[in-house]
């Protein structure tokens, strides 16, 4: 876990630090399927500005996720490029708008700021390609490779009468 302590960071109102820093990123579950980061340590680039009610805080990262495709389960890079802005307020009070999850007790939790922001920035499917024909449904050979069809069985006999109702409705 990447942590950066906020105390040792002086900045006065006005006030910006730049800096990098490594930050480790945890492999990501989406739809059961785990991803992988690569590399595991990408590095950020952080920038803190004091304002007079608090500070703002802003990361860019470039991170590419390896995993399946959600249909055809070929091993896929996603690239995912990064930039959050979050906020946390000198005295937030009650008020959760004011303050970040990722700072507690005066410390920046990067690494989970980070995987949220790539999970954020990631496409609702990932897929090896944006036609991917996924898996045949019947054999489960991979239709991007080997597309076929397959002859549809004869129907046993005594669930004609059903197949006919089908049929007319």
């Amino acid at each position: 876990m990447t942590v950066i302590d906020l105390r040792t960071i002086r900045i006065r109102s006005g006030e910006q630090y730049r800096g990098t820093r490594e930050v480790e990123l945890d492999p990501v579950e989406l739809g059961g399927q785990r991803y992988v980061p690569l590399p595991e340590r990408p590095e950020a680039e952080i920038t803190l500005s004091r304002t007079t009610s608090g500070l703002v805080l802003e990361l860019e990262v470039e991170a590419a996720l390896v995993g399946p495709c959600f249909r055809c389960l070929a091993e896929t890079r996603v690239v995912a490029g990064i930039r959050g802005r979050e906020y946390q307020a000198t005295d937030p009070g009650a008020d959760d708008e004011l303050r970040t999850p990722y700072v507690a007790d005066e410390r920046l939790d990067l690494s989970a700021w980070a995987r949220d922001a790539v999970v954020l920035a990631l496409p609702g499917k990932i897929l090896c390609r944006e036609d991917c024909a996924g898996l045949c449904a019947v054999c489960g050979k991979d239709l991007n490779a080997e597309p076929h069809e397959h002859v549809e069985e004869e129907v046993d006999p005594r669930w004609a009468a059903l197949a006919e109702l089908r049929d007319r409705l």
